[in-house]
This record gives structure tokens, sequence and C-alpha cells, in this order.
């Protein structure tokens, strides 16, 4: 349930960024890459900082 909740953080941030970067002019292209990277830098982050460690 945290990973869905931290995604959707993510999300908004990923959003944020895309619409500050199209209100300053960058080429559509670059902001396509731009999320792509940070929605994998989320999800990466997400698993490590939700993931649930193994007892020994």
């Amino acid at each position: 349930m945290s990973f869905g909740i931290y995604l959707v953080g993510f999300a908004f941030v990923i959003g944020g960024a895309a619409w500050g970067l199209s209100v300053a002019g960058v080429p559509s292209l670059y902001i396509v890459i731009a999320c792509v990277i940070m929605f994998g830098v989320g999800i990466l982050t997400g698993v490590s900082k939700t993931r649930q460690r193994d007892h020994s």
C-alpha cells in the first residue's frame, strides 16, 4: 500500500516538472525523456524504501 502512495506522490512531482519544463519552452522530446528517467528513478526508490526486510 505504501508503494502505491509513494508512486502517486512521485507522479505529482513528475507532472509538476513536466509542466515547468513545458512553460520554460523545453522541446517535448526532452520532456518525455526526462519524465521516463524520473519514473524509473521513482520506481527504484519506491521499491527500496517500501521493501520488507528479510528476517534471518
